[in-house]
């Protein structure tokens, strides 16, 4: 691992035995706490995701999904705990609505990440569920001073979602946003995870909280049942493997898209890249032109696992890789489909404890605050996650009941090849840019040995649809040129643009301990003792 930082945030690596790297610096202390008294490191997890659905609402809350990849110091796990469907929803309750909107009720699936903690709890915890909350609650009620960037973008959310049901109440104190360093009280939000905490999360899905949510739909129009809260169940799955450079890199299978990851991955693995540099205008050209060709084909085949049309390892299968390698040209930006296998807004953490335990932790309301909608008097603000489905007849993502939509959010990991080691636990939040920005982590890690600040750290790019990819206003201008001469249609982004290169969290093992990096674009951090 090299610690050279070559790009301009900065930051400095952080070592430590314990560490937890969040977006948001009150989380991620949140869940050193718990490790310096005893806890493991899913302790650290939940505690960190509790504390970022009361500081980050702009990506998160209790209404949000989650998933989860989780090394129990043997082995790797993985948590699916995205929602399903409610049953009304059929593509005809859709189509005479005009379609799926993004906002209000009929974007809500039912919320999992409650489901997630208590999952991740049940199987990995240590310290008690009050110990491990208490700091959210805390904050929740007695108050916490907004930081920079999620001020930003609260004062986005709040233009776009003040006559979303509830959200005004929760969200506009005094009748606006809160502005950074602006104290904001949620003593809702605090009564809700005591009674989470209490009930081991049956309030939410099957008690006071649960009659809550449906009472609120119903007011508003929304289709969700108390027996849609009561189907709910995360699951606990077998993360999906691709080698790459001597190592493996895992996702979660779908409904999310980490198989893009792997996809591209897989494509890049076959091709001699490393004698170019990093930053260089033909690694940046293949890197491009591998995550064109398998976001083609998550936009096609990936959904719900058990609405796909074949196993999704197919898509991983050597020969299938080969051919769709055979596309990418070297010295020409390409224009591809999906291929043809046979049949067969977010916050990120992660946390890795001296017991040798390491989580990768994702949980996201999908658009900023989600549906805009609140549940009145609970705090609860939902995501909206149904905006995943569409209604195409016989397409594997055609929403349906009790079916789980296509997801963005995905947590990240890489292993020794054969598995029986962790070498890192990654993500990068931010919609459409996560696979994309795994992508560009692994193989600034894994192939060129960047320590994880510095992979944070460096300007990325993004492909945005056809020829065209967005880059960061820091990218150097002579790969801008590089690439352009290569076909590419280029677009920089300013830095006031939004979020839309995401936020990285990494954590890699080192020689005795761990090392961690937090992104820049973030108010967030790593800390470790």
């Amino acid at each position: 691992m090299h610690y050279d930082l070559p790009y301009s945030s900065r930051r400095s690596p952080v070592l430590g035995r314990n560490v937890v790297a969040t977006s948001q610096p009150l989380a991620a202390q949140a869940g050193l706490q718990m490790l310096q008294q005893g806890g493991t490191a899913a302790d650290a997890a939940i505690a960190a995701a509790m504390v970022l659905t009361v500081v980050e609402p702009t990506g998160c809350g209790v209404g949000s999904d989650a998933f989860a990849l989780v090394w129990d110091g043997q082995a790797l796990q993985g948590l699916n705990a995205s929602g399903r469907a409610p049953a009304a929803w059929t593509p005809d309750y859709f189509t005479q609505k005009g379609g799926i909107a993004p906002l209000g009720w009929d974007a809500v699936t039912v919320p999992g990440v409650v489901s997630g903690w208590i999952a991740l709890h049940g199987a990995h915890g240590r310290l008690p569920l009050e110990v491990i909350a208490a700091p959210a609650i805390r904050y929740a009620r007695d108050g916490f001073a907004v930081s920079p960037v999620i001020a930003t973008l609260w004062a986005n959310g709040a233009r776009r979602l003040k006559d979303q049901p509830g959200f005004a109440a929760e969200f506009m104190p005094g009748g606006a946003a809160p502005k950074a360093g602006q104290v904001v009280r949620r003593p809702a939000l605090a009564a809700t995870l005591e009674d989470i905490v209490a009930t081991r999360g049956e309030s939410f899905y099957r008690g006071a909280l649960a009659q809550k949510i449906v009472d609120h739909a119903q007011a508003h129009g929304g289709a969700m049942t108390l027996a849609d809260l009561d189907a709910h169940r995360a699951d606990w799955v077998e993360p999906m493997s691709q080698r790459f450079r001597g190592a493996a890199v895992q996702e979660i299978p779908p409904n999310g898209q980490g198989l893009a990851t792997l996809i591209a991955l897989g494509l890049l693995d076959g091709l001699p890249f490393e004698a170019q540099g990093v930053d260089s205008v033909e690694t940046t050209h293949l890197m491009i032109e591998a995550t064109k060709l398998a976001l083609a084909d998550a936009d096609r085949f990936i959904a719900d696992v058990d609405a796909m049309e074949f196993d999704p390892a197919a898509l991983l299968e050597p020969a299938y890789l080969a051919a769709r390698r055979a596309l990418i040209d070297p010295h020409s930006a390409g224009l591809p489909g999906h291929g043809a296998p046979r049949p067969g807004g977010t916050v990120y953490l992660t946390v890795a404890d001296a017991e040798g335990r390491m989580v990768s932790f994702i949980q996201s309301n999908y658009m900023g605050f989600g549906s805009g909608v609140v549940v009145d008097g609970t705090g609860i603000s939902l995501q909206n996650r149904g905006a995943g489905f569409n209604v195409t007849a016989g397409h594997p993502n055609c929403v349906a009941p009790g079916k789980r939509p296509f997801h963005t959010i995905i947590p990240g990991f890489a292993t020794t090849a054969d598995g029986s080691a962790p070498l890192m636990s990654f993500g990068v939040m931010g919609g459409p840019m996560q696979a994309q920005g795994h992508l560009q982590m692994a193989v600034r890690v894994l192939a060129y040995g960047q320590n994880p600040q510095a992979a944070a750290d460096a300007p990325r790019w993004r492909v945005v649809e056809g020829r065209q990819v967005a880059v960061e206003s820091t990218f150097p201008p002579e790969l801008v040129a590089g690439l352009r001469a290569l076909g590419h249609d280029i677009i920089i982004e300013s830095p006031d643009a939004v979020f839309g290169f995401g936020g990285a969290q990494l954590i890699v093992v080192g020689e005795e301990g761990y090392v961690a990096g937090s992104d820049p674009r973030k108010d967030g951090q790593a800390v470790a003792f």
